[in-house]
């Protein structure tokens, strides 16, 4: 992912508007890519914060018919037993990590960095310090709401209970909508307040 070849283009890139004190990146949905996500975000821009949208690899996709398309790994199935593609899921954390590391080289510490995603992207490894927003719609027709549900009760045996937000949207299909990314922005905000002298 920090390097370019034919099948990973290079992040989406929005700076901080001065200079930045956090980075955010943020990982797309399967078959997406990070320009989409880019777009979005740009009306929840927070000035010192540094915005980063990284493309997943093109490869092909078991639950959809072994089609090749942008993914951080394989998915065989949305069953909640699914067997999982383990050693893809290694491959991002490491490449994520990468993007960590190169933003802790540029300066910004590593506690002032969120990794967040959407769908696919969203299963981020947890440490027990960290804050997590999760956010879900209850009309959800790709990944059931309940899955969300469990997901959050999962992360609360992971990493401390009250540093947990869960919150789901009426009517919210397997998209995002204003209300959202309203909610995100205020959390950045509070993850990642304004520390700069200017």
């Amino acid at each position: 992912m920090c390097g370019n070849n034919m099948s990973t283009p290079l992040p989406a890139i929005v700076p901080a508007v001065r200079k930045a004190t956090a980075a955010v990146i943020f990982l797309h949905g399967l078959g997406d890519t990070g320009h989409g996500w880019a777009e979005e975000f740009a009306g929840i821009r927070t000035p010192h914060v540094k915005y980063i949208f990284p493309h997943a690899p093109t490869m092909p996709v078991s639950l959809n018919m072994r089609m090749s398309m942008p993914s951080w790994f394989d998915i065989y199935s949305l069953s909640p037993d699914a067997e999982e593609d383990e050693a893809g899921i290694k491959s991002a954390s490491k490449n994520i990590k990468a993007l960590i590391d190169q933003e802790v080289k540029n300066g910004i510490p590593s506690h002032r960095i969120i990794l967040g995603g959407f769908s696919q992207a969203a299963a981020n490894s947890a440490n027990k310090d960290m804050h997590v927003l999760q956010c879900h719609g209850e009309a959800d027709n790709l990944v059931p709401f309940m899955f969300g549900v469990q997901t959050a009760e999962k992360m609360k045996s992971l990493i401390n209970p009250s540093n947990i937000t869960f919150k789901s949207y009426r009517g919210l299909p397997h998209s995002v909508r204003p209300e959202e990314l309203i909610d995100v922005k205020q959390f950045i905000e509070k993850q990642l307040p304004d520390i700069s002298d200017e």
